[in-house]
């Protein structure tokens, strides 16, 4: 590998890993602008409105707690793995792999953050078995800076497969070159006050998100490359004021605007959302409101073309990617504008229970959505979200990390040490599968639902999540993205875990995973991925633990001339806990 795009990696690796360790910000409503809640509007708790699933009260509800808890654990790890590839071939391959790591939760009145990062390098045996390196991790956590003032921050840094150039989904081979890798950070302060009886809210988020991967798919000798996605910048700001139902008038009353921005590397593309509305509420019973809302709005998505040979070819740049020709105008993709309504209930009988649902005009189309918050008890936790939004690929992300709840444990696999896309949790929602479908660097409209239940059964650990995510992408005609616009690419997902101890010094774990991802693409067929894993450790002293584990993964297109591939691996290994 040529030394400036191994450096570029470990750059971009090595401030995902900062940003991540530092990640102990929050807010007391989390923010997604294209998607305006109605929070501060309602009168406590019950008024609040969660029709946009980005809005929540997490680092108010950490604070309300009042526990304190602070978990701190670095390790280090050394591995014996063996890679047995089942289907189309037989081959066999070693490695040894060392790994350092640090897991830590920090819960108190103030802050709250939960933090689990891991650096491996495999070392192979013999010629087939490449060496390579690996940085994972997830992150989110808040800070109050002073009253009324809190700062957010998270992060994600993980590894997916990708299949036709755009497919990406989980793999559980070792040391796999195909394999791509992302890194995705975001944060930004908040502010709450008070005029009166007027609440005003105000908040700013910036986010990155990177892919390393150097090349642009080509199907087949004479078509259009899938430009695979590259990097892009992600600015979400909004504003809201408003007076609750009961304070001067027997209705709430507010006005907010919101802009959201992402600029995306490749091709120089932009998504383009501002929004303002005003917002009336009226309490109908002591546990359910109704919310409508009056607004413009203006959603603007553009790029510019690639650079052209002599023949009118596009240019191939010393990256993979396509070259853009800054000195084109900027071209229009998408361009809608105009008033938008919205009408929202929300029921809130008790604490544990939330229900939420709108339907109004966005992008020019009917839009709905709503969520479903349910813990019955301490010990179990039921979210449902329906979205609908237009995003490039960083800003989904974005999206679904600041979704995450404050308190949560990675899953990993157990052989490779790679996130499985979900965390374990008992405060809503807990996966990012969703998120990671489609790497084409063209924006696009999104849609889907995705659920989550988790639970703590006697000693056991176990959870599940599930969706569907549908993306319509956008690009503008004329350009070498054009091939793109109208392509429909739909993921549907499925992660599960189940873990508990044997007696006091030993435990066990199990996780499983599915995807399923189709495109309309002529190019493309259907690609489906497979894995399921176990793990066994006894503590062999007060620190120090042995581990065994096994899994099974695998992937099948529709295509009849390319074979399934199947892959099965064992590990054994030591593990030292400071």
């Amino acid at each position: 590998m040529p030394w400036h795009r191994w450096a570029s990696g470990r750059l971009a690796a090595a401030s995902t890993l900062a940003l991540i360790a530092l990640a102990v910000a929050g807010v007391p409503a989390s923010v997604h602008a294209q998607s305006l809640g109605y929070e501060g509007f309602g009168g406590g708790e019950e008024g609040k409105s969660e029709a946009a699933p980005h809005k929540s009260s997490k680092a108010a509800r950490g604070g309300a707690k009042g526990s304190k808890r602070l978990a701190i654990q670095p390790y280090i790890e050394v591995d014996q793995i063996v890679d047995a590839q089942l289907s189309p071939g037989d081959d066999v391959l070693t490695y040894t792999q060392a790994a350092v790591g640090i897991d830590a939760g920090i819960a108190g009145r103030k802050n709250a953050a939960s933090v689990s990062v891991r650096y491996e390098r495999q070392f192979g045996w013999g010629k087939r078995a490449a060496d390579g390196d690996a940085i994972s991790g997830i992150a989110r956590g808040y800070t109050t800076i002073v009253p009324g003032v809190t700062l957010e921050a998270g992060g994600l840094a993980t590894q997916a497969s990708v299949e036709d150039g755009a497919s990406a989904f989980s793999n559980g081979e070792v040391s796999d070159r195909s394999k791509t890798k992302i890194y995705s950070v975001y944060g930004g302060p908040s502010v709450a006050t008070r005029a009166g009886d007027v609440s005003v809210t105000a908040n700013y988020r910036a986010g990155y998100t990177k892919v390393d991967r150097s090349n642009a798919y080509v199907a087949a000798p004479g078509v259009a490359a899938v430009d695979v996605f590259d990097k892009s910048v992600t600015q979400v700001a909004d504003v809201e004021a408003g007076v609750a139902p009961g304070a001067t008038l027997p209705v709430g009353v507010g006005v907010a605007g919101s802009f959201y921005q992402e600029d995306i590397s490749n091709l120089d593309q932009r998504v383009r959302d501002m929004q303002a509305r005003a917002m009336i509420t009226v309490p109908v019973s002591r546990t359910v409101q109704a919310v409508g809302a009056i607004g413009y709005e203006d959603v603007e998505v553009s790029s510019r073309d690639a650079v052209r040979d002599a023949d009118g070819n596009p240019v191939i740049g010393s990256d993979g990617r396509y070259k853009t020709d800054k000195s084109a105008p900027r071209t229009l993709a998408y361009d809608v504008s105009g008033l938008t309504w919205d009408v929202a209930v929300m029921w809130r009988p008790s604490r544990r229970t939330s229900l939420s649902a709108h339907v109004g005009r966005r992008y020019g189309a009917t839009s709905f959505g709503g969520t479903l918050s349910y813990a019955p008890d301490d010990r179990k936790q039921l979210s449902i979200a329906v979205y609908n939004n237009i995003a490039g690929y960083g800003g989904q992300i974005n999206r679904l990390l600041d979704e995450l709840p404050d308190d949560f444990e990675a899953v990993r696999d157990p052989v490779t040490g790679d996130l499985t896309g979900c965390v374990a949790t008992l405060e809503g929602n807990n996966c990012l599968s969703g998120a990671l479908g489609s790497l084409r660097s063209s924006t696009f409209r999104a849609r889907g639902v995705a659920a989550s239940y988790s639970m703590k059964l006697a000693r056991l650990n176990a959870g599940v999540g599930l969706g569907y995510d549908r993306r319509k992408f956008i690009a503008a005609e004329g350009t070498v993205l054009a091939s793109a616009n109208g392509v429909v690419d739909e993921n549907y997902w499925l992660a599960a875990y189940v873990s508990g101890p044997l007696g006091r010094n030993a435990g066990w774990a199990t996780n499983v995973y599915a995807n399923w991802l189709s495109s309309n693409d002529p190019l493309f067929g259907d690609v489906a991925g497979y894995g399921a894993s176990a793990s066994y450790y006894r503590l062999l002293t007060r620190r120090l633990r042995a581990n065994v584990a096994v899994a099974i993964d695998g992937a099948s297109r529709d295509t009849p001339d390319i074979n399934d591939i199947w892959t099965a691996s064992a590990l054994a290994g030591l593990r030292y806990n400071f």
